[in-house]
């Protein structure tokens, strides 16, 4: 398990970073068999992960991550088309497995529909894991291409979810 907590561990009454909170998560996390947990209170950020390491590449295409380890039987047919459709679009991917929902609510609008703009702290959707909704940040600036998801589907760790061209 790692903490990429940033910086500072003072135990004020308010810290996410006090030792105890941290505990407390990870027995949450243990208790309810969560690979992940990533917590925001103002400027403040906490994100506790267990299992294996995945690499993030930063910059301009942060929504990209890719598993330590390749799964034993990859799907050469899907993954090549979607890389060599347009090397200049960026996907945003599921952070985890959970069912895929379009708006906050069923009578509320879409967080995104194609052709709106997305900047990095933009929500796109929501993944339902557990019964807790984690909105998901774009990652990335730019127009919305694709949806590649349906609303109320289930998704994989990983799975694309939209397709977003940067901006120029």
């Amino acid at each position: 398990m790692a903490a990429n907590a940033g910086s500072g561990s003072s135990a004020g009454a308010g810290d996410v970073f006090d030792v105890r909170k941290v505990r407390r998560f990870i027995e949450l996390m243990n208790e309810h068999d969560l690979s992940e947990v990533d917590l925001r209170q103002g400027d403040q950020r906490i994100r506790l992960r267990r299992g294996p390491e995945t690499v993030t590449v930063a910059g301009a295409t942060p929504a990209m991550t890719t598993p330590a380890a390749a799964p034993a039987n990859p799907k050469p047919a899907e993954e090549p088309p979607a890389a060599a459709e347009d090397a200049n679009v960026l996907v945003v991917r599921s952070p985890m497995v959970g069912t895929f929902y379009t708006a906050a609510s069923p009578d509320s609008p879409p967080f995104v529909k194609v052709g709106d703009q997305v900047g990095p702290e933009s929500t796109v959707c929501i993944v339902e894991a557990m019964k807790v909704f984690n909105e998901i940040p774009a990652e990335c600036a730019g127009k919305i291409a694709a949806v590649l998801a349906t609303n109320g589907q289930s998704v994989e760790y990983g799975q694309p979810l939209f397709r977003v061209t940067p901006n120029a």
